[in-house]
């Protein structure tokens, strides 16, 4: 069974940083497409960050040079560093992967940035 299981959220000021966790099983962790994605209130989730199967890496414009995506695959984990967070980074951030033609997607885990 795959499960996904965020962690790492929080309260945070504005300019603050956070580093979420995705811990992953069921999966074959160091091929698995992965990615990052935001929920705010009122507004569709949207996609943040992934790391395909190859390594590399994309971001939405509105975190490119602030989040950083990253594996441990010796410890099934996903990271994205969160850095230069601003009030419109709240939501709440979900881990995703995909095996064969299904999408399976973490609890979720809050970030809230306010002063």
């Amino acid at each position: 069974q795959v499960q996904l299981v965020e962690s790492g959220g929080g309260l945070v000021q504005p300019g603050g940083s956070l580093r979420l966790s995705c811990a992953a099983s069921g999966i074959i962790f160091s091929i698995a497409a992965m990615g990052w994605y935001r929920q705010a209130p009122g507004k569709q989730r949207e996609l943040v960050a992934t790391i395909p199967t190859g390594g590399s890496t994309d971001y939405a414009d509105s975190v490119k040079g602030r989040f950083t995506v990253s594996k441990d695959n010796a410890k099934n984990t996903m990271y994205l560093q969160m850095n230069s967070l601003k009030p419109e980074d709240t939501a709440v951030y979900y881990c995703k992967t995909r095996r064969a033609w299904t999408d399976y997607w973490g609890q979720g885990t809050q970030v809230t940035v306010s002063s």
